[in-house]
């Protein structure tokens, strides 16, 4: 088979593994192996298509193939990974995705990024936060931190994520840090709503609440159906309400 042959082989089963063609992109991808058994995008691909059906056994055996010829493939390593922690082969996953990582870092491409490019960053990225999201349903906030931390690192981009922190720092007491983190968060991003409803909370709790309701007043003016906002301040105003019936 031509090298264009293959390339067209190739391009036709990603066009059916996108229209969920899933049966018919399998077809194509093991013909294509029948020509070219060290084709690891083609493995990786029928690995996609066992795991989108729940052959786990056979997705795990595909991506360690691309593995096997391909030993710099990150993707396959990051979907290993995540596939070993979903049927509990913790340490397996652990390894892969700790190799892989050490390869990036050592493949910048540039001196300055230390990092492969961003794609992988955010492949990266996703599964640290994956960790850390694990580690907060167990209370283990110190383990959460550091993972949201590497998280952040890798993809600074993420809102989310450095929500995420700053929630961890409150849940550690460590209140200062946590309202560091959002106000640095509301003044880059005055637009990012979450950080200020959270903003307004972390205020709440530290009996702030002219600034708790402040902040919440600002984020409806700029959008007038919050309902994270709307809620808080009717709540806020409802116990400011009681007290002042309780005193007189």
């Amino acid at each position: 088979m031509e090298l264009n042959q293959e390339a067209d082989l190739l391009s036709r089963g990603k066009s059916c593994f996108e229209r969920r063609e899933y049966k018919k992109a399998a077809r194509i991808f093991t013909e294509l192996l029948e020509f070219n058994p060290q084709n690891s995008e083609a493995y990786f691909c029928l690995a996609n298509i066992f795991h989108q059906r729940g052959e786990l056994g056979k997705a795990i055996k595909a991506l360690n193939r691309v593995l096997e010829i391909d030993p710099s493939h990150t993707d396959a390593s990051i979907c290993l990974s995540v596939l070993y922690n979903d049927i509990g082969q913790y340490e397996s996953g652990s390894k892969i995705f700790s190799e892989a990582n050490e390869r990036v870092m050592r493949t910048p491409t540039s001196p300055e990024s230390g990092v492969l490019d961003s794609h992988i960053n955010q492949k990266f990225a996703s599964k640290h936060y994956e960790l850390a999201e694990l580690y907060m349903t167990y209370n283990r906030f110190d383990e959460a931190l550091f993972e949201y931390n590497k998280a952040c690192g890798l993809d600074p981009d993420n809102l989310e994520v450095r929500l995420k922190v700053a929630k961890v720092y409150a849940k550690k007491g460590f209140f200062a840090k946590a309202f560091e983190e959002l106000r640095k968060m509301k003044s880059e991003h005055p637009h990012y709503l979450d950080a200020r409803v959270a903003l307004g909370i972390l205020h709440f709790g530290n009996n702030d609440v002219l600034e708790a309701q402040d902040e919440w007043r600002k984020i409806l003016t700029i959008d007038p159906s919050n309902a994270d906002a709307k809620m808080y301040l009717n709540l806020s105003q409802a116990a400011a309400s009681e007290t002042r019936l309780s005193i007189s």
